[in-house]
């Protein structure tokens, strides 16, 4: 049985009462929804609160998913960015007063999910400087705009093809594709400025 056919599988369970399939459901989407809210918002707490959010709204909300009309995961990122843009609308007005050279927020030392999670490979030198190029793309990330930042990390933070990414994002491919790539560069802006301030 494929993955997609597997996952619809794993839903109906959990629509029919089936607790062990949840916990299943849950274990095999948390991470890939925490890295999704997580380089979102660029904080471990909130990107902790909304990981709880979203599988409160999914838990209620799931029976309304329809596997032929595309895949479990592409409706369940769809349900995570609609929840994501409600936390963007929310929170609006306290990034309104950041400026793009505001000092770094009070949690940015939160650990990352990849700090988290046991390294077993590089060196503490490789490991350092790993995580000094991590934190410096997290914090550019958070300096471009909203809608051309969920398009970069869906495809390249999240690996999704375009199509996927279409369908979560509700907009044309030739859209996705445009703010992949002016979103890449406003990022490559932002890291070379930051590369020239720290020479």
């Amino acid at each position: 049985m494929e993955e997609n056919a597997l996952t619809a599988a794993l839903v109906r369970r959990c629509i029919s009462g089936d607790a062990g399939a949840w916990e299943e459901l849950v274990r095999q989407q948390n991470r890939r929804i925490y890295n999704i809210c997580y380089r979102f918002t660029g904080s471990g707490s909130d990107a902790e609160d909304l990981t709880q959010e979203v599988f409160i709204r999914l838990y209620r909300t799931m029976s309304s998913y329809e596997p032929e009309k595309g895949s479990f995961n592409t409706w369940l990122t769809t349900l995570t960015r609609n929840m994501l843009v409600d936390h963007f609308r929310r929170t609006r007005q306290e990034r309104l007063t950041d400026s793009m050279d505001a000092a770094p927020a009070a949690d940015e030392d939160a650990p990352t999910l990849s700090e988290k999670i046991e390294d077993r490979a590089p060196s503490p030198d490789a490991r350092l400087a790993s995580k000094e190029t991590q934190k410096m793309v997290q914090q550019a990330l958070q300096k471009v705009s909203p809608d051309l930042r969920e398009a970069v990390i869906l495809r390249d933070l999240q690996d999704m093809d375009y199509k996927d990414i279409a369908l979560t994002l509700k907009v044309p491919e030739g859209t996705v594709k445009s703010r992949i790539n002016r979103g890449r560069a406003e990022l490559a802006r932002v890291l070379s400025r930051t590369n020239k301030q720290a020479i």
